[in-house]
């Protein structure tokens, strides 16, 4: 059985991982120190708890990464063929389950807060020797919390589309999860302020909808991937262009009459085969192989694509 080759990035990506890397433990790093000073100062609040736990699972897409990193580069072997590609397909799923539970959580627990008409307090504390209002370390905590993700969120963004990385880029609508809970959050501890018992509710749940609807839609493409979908782009989950490329490429083949394609996306990469019809059998062999590296070199993505000559296609089949 022939093994698919061994996966390495173009020349010009490998910095672009290398920074994705670096971005991602930097991100487990803060994400850590966010969690922590929200524990220090969260007190009985609603949103600041809400707050807690989306960050401490917002740490799972770029955990995921990292472990994903030092797996899919591994050579195929006899038990695995088609290479270790996959683990980002299941890097990806962990994500987009993360989000989607964090905003599960927040609408279930802030519709909860807001029914049974929990009344938050924020009480004082001690620092060098004076009473402070808890509410201001709240807000400090939340503002680490806030500008950090965003800048984070931005960078993660564009990497994830050069490396056609899914799990780099849920991380990115992680980050924007992470800074409408604290923005949000810092809302609910002004509100408490004034007196408004309602207002740390119906802010964690004013930020659950954007990231129900991102976690959702991740979480699905997420399972189309591991099911063989047509493979679709990184950012705006739509059919991969690169599918009308190849067809292009086989239709200006004067030597093939009739062809169909399928591709799937395997991670970072994709693999693929191409049913063609031909119109003679002369050169044949040199005219499937000459058409083979012509497909691969269109996009780094394609890792690997297999031309097989056929009789005639089902009409289901045809491109």
């Amino acid at each position: 059985m022939k093994a698919i080759k061994n996966f390495e990035y173009p020349e010009k990506l490998v910095p672009v991982f290398k920074k994705a890397k670096r971005l991602e433990w930097l991100t487990i790093a803060y994400v850590i120190s966010t969690a922590f000073f929200i524990f220090l100062t969260m007190g009985n609040s609603q949103a600041m708890k809400t707050a807690l736990l989306e960050d401490l699972l917002s740490l799972t897409p770029a955990i995921s990464f990292q472990i994903a990193s030092k797996i899919f580069m591994k050579s195929p072997n006899t038990d695995f063929p088609y290479g270790y590609h996959r683990v980002v397909n299941i890097a990806f799923l962990c994500s987009a389950l993360a989000l989607f539970s964090v905003g599960t959580f927040l609408v279930i627990d802030s519709s909860h807060t807001l029914i049974m008409a929990e009344h938050a307090t924020i009480g004082t504390v001690v620092v060098f020797g004076r009473q402070v209002w808890l509410g201001y370390l709240m807000i400090a905590a939340l503002l680490w919390g806030t500008f950090p993700a965003i800048i984070l969120g931005r960078i993660k963004l564009p990497l994830a589309e050069k490396l056609h990385e899914k799990n780099l880029y849920t991380d990115a609508k992680m980050n924007k999860a992470d800074w409408m809970t604290s923005s949000a959050a810092i809302f609910g501890v002004f509100g408490i302020g004034m007196g408004w018992w309602w207002a740390d509710a119906v802010a964690a749940l004013a930020i659950s909808v954007d990231i129900l609807h991102d976690g959702y839609t991740n979480l699905k493409q997420a399972v189309f991937d591991l099911m063989d979908q047509v493979p679709k782009t990184v950012n705006r989950q739509k059919r991969d262009p690169l599918i009308e490329e190849i067809k292009e490429v086989l239709a200006g083949r004067e030597w093939i009459s009739d062809f169909a394609i399928r591709l799937r996306d395997e991670g970072h990469v994709y693999i693929g085969e191409g049913f063609v019809v031909p119109a003679g059998e002369e050169n044949l062999t040199q005219l499937i192989e000459e058409l083979a590296q012509a497909v691969q070199a269109l996009d780094w993505r394609i890792q690997e694509f297999v031309i097989m000559p056929v009789k005639e296609l089902p009409k289901k089949e045809k491109a």
